[in-house]
C-alpha cells in the first residue's frame, strides 16, 4: 500500500534499487545531491544534474521535462553518503514559469523497479520558490528511509546548493542552467504550426518523435517514454469554446536510462528523427525495450484519442451550425440556407482532414519505430515468426516480461503493439473458447474449442521456453480427454510434470496437490521458515492448464480452483483456464470472482481489451506460430532436452 507522505513524514524503503518519479505539468529540472552525516555536500562530484547526470548508483535526466524518472541504487552510493536529496528547479532564461506558485503542485513518488509505489508526496504551499528539495533518502541504522522535505528557495538553485554547504554553489548553478538552456536549443524543432497543430498537441513515435513531432514545445534531449502532456483543445480551432481533454498517461515517465542508451539520430529540419531500438529508460536492454514498447502503446492510444476527439468536435460543431441555420426563418428562403450548410460542411471536412493528416503523420512515425523495435526484441518479447527462436538456447534467468499477443486499433490495423505482461504472472489466464465479437455467429463450436486449446499450448510453450530449465512446471487437467490431439506437442516433448489428468479422480488429485503446495508455502512464508519446506517440494513456478471447464468439476473442485486463482499467483502457482463462460452459467454468481481474477484472452482476433485511461477497445491478436512452421515443436524439444540434462 502506498504511503502518502506529508511534509516531514518518513517511511522505510523496502529495498535499495528504486525509481523516483516526478510530475509537474511544465518542464522542470530534476537533480540529486549527496550529503555526508553532517548534511553537507562535499563537492561538485556529489551533485548529479543535466550537465553531469551520472553518479555511482544514480542517474538523472539530461533535460528539463514535465515528467521525470530518476534511477537510484542506494547500495551503490559511496559509504560516506548518508543522504540523497532530490532537487527540483525551474529552468532559467527559457521563457517559462519563474516560480512554482504558478504551477500545479509537484507530485513525487518513490517506486520499486516493477512500478509499484512505495511512497508519494505532493508538494503544496509553494509560492515564489523556483527551486525545492522534494525528498530526502537517508540512512538509519543500516537501513534506508525516505522523508518528505518540500523545502523551497526563492533564490533558485544557487541558494539551495549554498544552503547544503556546497563550495562554488553559484558557479555550479550557472553551469546547470547553461546545460539546460543548451539542451533545449538542441531539441528538434516542431514543424510550422498549422490549424490542426494548434488544435492538437501530443507526441508520438520514437524518442525524438515523442519529444518533438506534433508538439508545440521542444522535446527533452534523451527523454523517453513520457513526453509533453497530450491534449486536444477544441477551443483552439476557429475560436469555438470547449474545455481541454487531457490524455496524459500518469505512469509513462521520462528520463535517461541508467546505462547509456542509444539515442535517435538528429533529424533534418522539418523531418522526424530516425527511431532507435532501446530508446527508453532501464537498467538493461530488455528493460529499455519493454519500456519502449509500452511507450509506443501509450503513444498510439494518445494520438488515436486526439484524432477521435477532433472528429467528434468537428461533427458537433457542424451540427451546431446546421441547427443555427435551420432555426433562422430567413435562411429558409432563397439560397442563403444552402450556402450556410455548404460552409458548415466545408469547415467540418477541413477539420477532419487536418486531424487525419496529423494522425497519418503520427502513425507513420510509430510504424517506422515498430520496424526498428520488432527485430531487436529478445526471445520473451518476440513473435513466433522472429529469427531469435531459431537460435533458441535455454535462458539462465527469468525475463522481466512475456509477450501474450499483439494489440491494434481500428484506425491503425497495420501498427501492432506487442502485448507484454510482467513475469511472474500476477493473474491467471482465461482462454475463452466461446463465441465473441471477433467470431462468426455461425462459427463451429468445436473449432473454437480446438483453437482455444491450440492457443493455450502456444502460451504454455512460450512460458516454458523463457524460464530456465526446471524452473517452470506444467500440469494439465483434461477431464474428458477431449484435447488429446491439441495437447500432443506438450505430451510428446515430455515437458509436462505428469500425463494430463482425466476423470473426477484425476481432477481431484491434481487440485489437491496444488492447493496443498499453496498452503505449505504460505505457512512457511508467514512463519519465516522457508527452509522448513519438505525436501521433495517442487520449488519451480507451477502452471495448471484446465481444459473444458467446468466439465468434470464438482463443487469441491470448483472451490479449490477458485482458491488457486486467488492465492496461487503470490506463491508461484498460476492458472490457465480454457473455458466457455456460458457453459459454466449453472454456477451463477459463484464463479464471477473467478472470471474477474483471470486475464481473458481469445483464440481469434477480438476487440475485448480496453485500456483504463483512454478507454479504447483494443483488438487482441493471439500469438500463434506461422502456418506450417514447426518452431513450437522444435523449441519444446530443446526445452525437454535441457531438462533431461539438468539445465545445462
Amino acid at each position: 500500500m502506498t504511503a502518502e507522505l506529508v511534509r516531514g513524514q518518513n517511511h522505510p524503503l523496502p529495498g535499495t534499487r528504486l525509481e523516483i518519479r516526478v510530475s509537474v505539468g511544465k518542464p522542470i529540472v530534476a537533480g540529486v545531491t549527496l550529503s555526508d552525516d553532517q548534511g553537507k555536500v562535499r563537492g561538485t562530484d556529489w551533485v548529479a544534474h543535466p550537465g553531469s547526470p551520472t553518479l555511482p548508483g544514480l542517474e538523472v535526466p539530461r533535460q528539463a521535462a514535465a515528467d521525470h524518472r530518476l534511477a537510484v541504487d542506494l547500495g551503490a552510493v559511496p559509504e560516506a553518503v548518508h543522504r540523497v536529496n532530490v532537487l527540483l528547479a525551474l529552468p532559467v532564461g527559457v521563457g517559462g514559469p519563474v516560480s512554482f506558485g504558478s504551477l500545479a503542485a509537484p507530485f513525487v513518488a518513490v517506486t520499486g523497479l516493477d512500478g509499484s509505489e512505495v511512497a508519494s508526496y505532493t508538494i503544496t504551499d509553494l509560492d515564489a520558490e523556483s527551486a525545492v528539495v522534494a525528498l530526502e533518502l537517508y540512512r538509519r541504522q543500516d537501513a534506508w528511509k525516505v522523508r518528505a522535505v518540500g523545502q523551497g528557495y526563492a533564490g533558485g538553485l544557487a541558494d539551495m546548493l549554498t544552503d547544503q554547504g556546497l563550495p562554488g554553489a553559484r558557479e555550479l548553478a550557472g553551469t546547470i542552467n547553461e546545460a539546460v538552456a543548451q539542451g533545449l536549443a538542441r531539441s528538434v524543432a516542431a514543424p510550422p504550426p498549422r490549424p490542426s497543430d494548434e488544435a492538437r498537441v501530443r507526441t508520438t513515435g520514437g524518442q525524438a518523435g515523442r519529444t518533438a513531432a506534433g508538439s508545440g514545445t521542444p522535446g527533452p534531449d534523451g527523454a523517453a517514454p513520457q513526453p509533453t502532456p497530450a491534449t486536444y483543445q477544441p477551443g483552439d480551432a476557429n475560436s469555438t469554446g470547449g474545455s481541454p481533454v487531457d490524455y496524459t498517461h500518469p505512469s509513462r515517465q521520462t528520463s535517461t536510462p541508467p546505462p547509456p542508451a542509444p539515442t535517435a539520430a538528429p533529424a533534418e529540419p522539418g523531418r522526424s528523427a530516425q527511431p532507435v531500438a532501446g530508446d527508453a529508460t532501464g537498467w538493461s536492454m530488455d528493460e529499455r525495450l519493454y519500456n519502449q514498447v509500452w511507450g509506443m502503446f501509450e503513444d498510439l492510444a494518445r494520438t488515436t484519442a486526439a484524432y477521435r476527439s477532433a472528429v467528434d468536435f468537428a461533427e458537433s460543431r457542424m451540427d451546431q451550425e446546421l441547427d443555427k441555420v435551420l432555426s433562422d426563418p430567413r435562411s429558409r428562403i432563397g439560397g442563403t440556407g444552402d450556402a450556410a450548410r455548404e460552409v458548415a460542411r466545408a469547415k467540418h471536412g477541413l477539420l477532419v482532414d487536418q486531424a487525419q493528416a496529423a494522425l497519418d503523420r503520427d502513425l507513420a512515425q510509430l510504424a517506422a519505430e515498430s520496424e526498428v523495435v520488432e527485430p531487436a526484441l529478445p526471445m520473451a518479447y518476440a513473435g513466433w515468426d522472429s529469427p531469435v527462436w531459431h537460435a533458441y538456447r535455454t535462458p539462465m534467468e527469468i525475463p522481466m516480461a512475456l509477450r501474450l499477443g499483439d494489440l491494434h486499433l481500428p484506425e491503425s490495423p497495420d501498427v501492432r503493439i506487442p502485448m507484454l505482461v510482467r513475469l511472474p504472472l500476477e493473474r491467471g489466464l482465461w482462454i475463452d473458447s466461446g463465441r465473441s465479437s471477433g467470431t462468426d455467429s455461425l462459427a463451429d463450436v468445436d473449432q473454437l474449442r480446438s483453437l482455444a486449446v491450440d492457443s493455450a499450448v502456444a502460451h504454455t510453450a512460450r512460458l516454458l521456453a523463457v524460464y530456465p530449465a526446471r524452473e517452470f512446471t506444467v500440469h494439465v487437467i483434461d477431464a474428458a480427454g477431449s484435447a488429446a490431439g491439441a495437447l500432443a506437442p506438450l505430451v510428446t516433448a515430455g515437458v509436462l510434470a505428469e500425463p494430463p489428468a482425466s476423470g473426477a479422480a484425476g481432477v481431484s488429485a491434481v487440485l489437491t496437490k496444488l492447493t496443498q503446495r499453496v498452503d505449505l508455502v504460505q505457512m512457511a512464508i508467514r512463519a519465516g521458515a522457508s527452509d522448513a519446506l519438505p525436501p521433495d517440494l517442487d520449488t519451480a513456478e507451477q502452471l495448471l492448464i484446465v481444459n473444458d471447464f467446468p466439465h468434470g468439476f464438482d463443487d469441491r473442485a470448483v472451490t479449490q480452483l477458485r482458491y488457486l486463482a486467488d492465492e496461487g499467483p503470490a506463491v508461484g502457482v498460476h492458472l490457465m483456464l480454457v473455458a466457455d463462460r456460458e457453459e459454466a452459467a449453472e454456477y451463477g454468481p459463484l464463479l464471477d470472482p473467478l472470471w474477474r481474477a483471470l486475464l481473458r484472452l481469445t483464440p481469434v482476433a477480438d476487440d475485448h481489451l480496453a485500456d483504463p485511461w483512454v478507454g479504447h477497445a483494443w483488438t487482441y491478436e493471439p500469438p500463434m506460430a506461422p502456418p506450417g512452421s514447426r518452431v513450437l515443436e522444435q523449441v519444446l524439444g530443446q526445452v525437454a532436452e535441457a531438462r533431461r540434462k539438468g539445465g545445462r
